[in-house]
Parts: C-alpha cells; structure tokens; sequence
C-alpha cells in the first residue's frame, strides 16, 4: 500500500488523531469542574452536568438525582461563557479531528499530502489547538454563575474555584490542544513527500 507520508509524516498522523482524540474526549466528558450539592459529587463540563438538584414532590424538598446528561437547550447552559466555550472548543476539536483523519488516510493513500496540504494542516492544527485554548482559558469566566456557586458553597467567582476542583477532561482538552499546536504544528511542516513532477 502506498503512502503519501514521510516517516515524520506517519509519526505526525498517528500523534495527531492521539492528540484529537484527547481532546474530542475531554470535551465531550462532564468532568470539566467538580465540586457537591447536598453531600452528592456533581460534575460540569461546557455543555453536561453530572448530578442536579429536583424538587421531590412527595417529601416537600430538594433531592439531587445523581445521573449525567446534557442541558436540554443550548440556552439552558449555565452562562453565556460557557456557551460560547462550547462553540469554540467543539469547532477547534472538529478542526483537530478533520486533519488527524485526513493525516491518518494518508498512510494508505499515494499523493493525498503533499508537503504545501502537510504546512497546510499544521497550520489548521494550529488554529484548532488557539481554539480550543481559547475555550479553556474562556471557561472559568463561568464560575460565578447560579449552578456552580450552588455547587462550590456559594464563594466561586470568575476565575476563584471556590470549594471546587477542576476536573481531569479540563486538562485532558487543554493538553491535547497544546501537543497539537506546538508539536503535530512542527511535524506537519515534514510530513509530505515531495510531489513527483512529470514531464507531460
């Protein structure tokens, strides 16, 4: 089977789908935050909750019903932050995903990366990994809303985690976001054999 790549390029194709991979997964997982609500574990992620507190009809109080799921609207994420978090970490993650598929099929397909698509793709990369930075460092402006000063014992603030933690899938984004711009960047601009020139 013919390939497009170089060795650089096979090692650049396989570290960036493990590099997209960590963060489609970081995103995607409800472990952003974490912190309790009424002696229960809740978790946040941009767009899912772990455990929420519902009012019990037939003992007249709060009780936390402790499963995961995503809000029920778009509008229904806790603040306007994270909402946009959201979109931009999920378009830097779509963006990381697309050049890692792209990189890994160019093991098995001939002339598909060339080296300009490979200074192309790092450039992409590059541009997923400043996204989903930007998602990451946009995240905490979030904190001061109702849900997590509810969760964090009512002293959370921009910035100021409270009695909260900041939870694995945060660092798991953030990391997966870093290797690829400042490493799959870098061995995309190897990646690509040089283009056969024909004389017709």
């Amino acid at each position: 089977m013919a390939s497009s790549l170089t060795c650089t390029g096979v090692i650049w194709a396989f570290l960036s789908f493990l590099c997209a991979t960590t963060s489609c997964v970081g995103f995607f997982m409800p472990y952003w935050l974490w912190g309790s609500q009424l002696g229960k574990p809740v978790s946040f992620g941009t767009f899912r909750r772990c455990s929420y507190p519902v009012h019990d009809e037939s003992r007249q109080m709060m009780v936390m019903v402790e499963e995961c799921g995503r809000y029920a609207s778009f509008q229904g994420i806790p603040s306007a932050e994270w909402r946009i978090c959201t979109i931009v970490t999920g378009l830097g993650c779509g963006l990381l995903l697309l050049v890692a598929l792209t990189a890994l099929m160019g093991c098995c397909v001939s002339e598909l990366i060339s080296r300009t698509v490979g200074r192309v793709a790092g450039g992409i990369q590059f541009l997923g990994g400043l996204l989903i930075g930007a998602g990451c460092a946009l995240y905490p402006l979030g904190w001061d809303s109702e849900e997590v000063l509810q969760t964090c014992g009512y002293i959370s603030g921009q910035f100021d985690l409270g009695k909260c933690e900041i939870g694995w899938a945060y660092y798991c984004t953030g990391a997966g976001a870093a290797a690829a711009m400042l490493l799959c960047t870098w061995l995309a601009c190897f990646s690509g054999k040089k283009q056969k020139h024909y004389p017709y």
